[in-house]
């Protein structure tokens, strides 16, 4: 199956550069997968879309201000350290930049330069300036990495939010992403509320979303494509509320790439029967051909060409009716990708 089967024209000027003002403004496009039928609504139009008795699946997962900036602590030159993953303890898998300049022995030091208070040596060298560092500092990791951390946008973003929480879900609480779940930037509480008011039920799971998930496809065909792993965690409580889904008919609805992989790599963990409390790494890469077991309904953003969150998407709806809608999406100047306007697939 080849990549260049999900390319497509995407005018830069629809990568969306900003949040808007309001989350709950954004316009909503529905596609109807089993006819490729669209609709043109606003977000908060979702709410029609809904049933009692659905269950609208969140991934609580909260984003780190995982961007440090330093400086080569042997030659004072800029350094950028981006943090993927924990590893063990003080050891993280991370992106850096420069990569060339970075290598096994290097050490970055971080704020004042006359008193660093963290510095990050690397211990091991991988493609495309990833670099496995080991951290060194007094005091608590966290409180460091809110002091010293930015928070870490999408390289097309070039402007600094002025309020971090505008890269958070309302309903965040697990911290551990290098990347929002953005399906769920569009959620206020009060739409929740909502939503709950009529009967829809909420379930957070997490899955720490990696940088993995929106890197590009280099290979020419899907098959050579591989996920990076992310972590991945479902409650006791929430075990319960998908089982009750199943178990009355209603749907599951997923928020996001994110919440659909996790639910599939339960379904698959759990072969279709009762799912239970666990957690683990999953690297599942969904593209067409791919038999959903758990996901009956799909919110999502809208992705960029050739991405595996295209690919995902095209697995539920059709490759057709995703290019079709996309087109349609493209012509009427919907907002793309992370801060972008919203799409439900039915």
């Amino acid at each position: 199956m080849n990549v260049s089967d999900y390319d497509f024209e995407l005018p830069e000027s629809l990568i969306a550069q900003t949040p808007l003002l309001e989350r709950t403004s954004s316009r909503l496009l529905v596609l109807h997968r089993q006819t490729g039928r669209v609709e043109h609504r606003v977000f908060t139009e979702l709410e029609d879309h809904l049933q009692p008795g659905d269950t609208l699946v969140l991934n609580d997962t909260r984003v780190l201000p995982a961007r440090l900036f330093g400086s080569k602590a042997d030659t004072g030159a800029k350094a950028e350290l981006l943090l993927l993953k924990r590893l063990d303890g003080d050891r993280w898998e991370t992106l850096v930049r420069p990569g060339k300049k970075l290598h096994r022995g290097a050490r970055i030091v971080f704020g004042p330069a006359e008193q660093p208070l963290l510095s990050a040596t690397v211990e091991e060298e991988g493609e495309l300036g990833a670099r496995v560092v080991r951290f060194e500092y007094e005091g608590i990791f966290n409180e460091l990495l809110d002091r010293l951390g930015h928070m870490p946008l999408p390289p097309y973003i070039k402007e600094t939010l002025s309020d971090r929480e505008r890269y958070q879900t309302v309903y965040s609480r697990n911290e551990g992403s290098a990347a929002a779940p953005t399906a769920g930037l569009h959620f206020t509480k009060e739409f929740l509320e909502r939503l709950q008011a009529k009967g829809v039920k909420l379930c957070p799971i997490t899955l720490h979303v990696g940088l993995g998930t929106f890197r590009p496809v280099s290979a020419e065909t899907i098959e050579e494509h591989e996920m990076h792993a992310e972590w991945y965690s479902v409650s006791e409580e929430s075990a319960k509320l998908l089982n009750g889904a199943k178990a009355s008919g209603g749907r599951i609805v997923a928020v996001g790439t994110t919440s659909a992989r996790t639910l599939e790599t339960i379904g698959q963990r759990f072969k279709g029967g009762q799912v239970e409390a666990c957690s683990g790494w999953t690297s599942i890469f969904i593209f067409p051909g791919y038999e959903f077991t758990m996901v009956d309904a799909l919110l999502t953003n809208f992705h960029l060409p050739r991405s595996t969150l295209v690919m995902l998407v095209s697995a539920l709806a059709g490759r057709e009716n995703i290019l079709a809608a996309y087109r349609e999406a493209v012509e009427r100047e919907y907002r793309f990708f992370s801060f972008g306007d919203a799409m439900f697939i039915s």
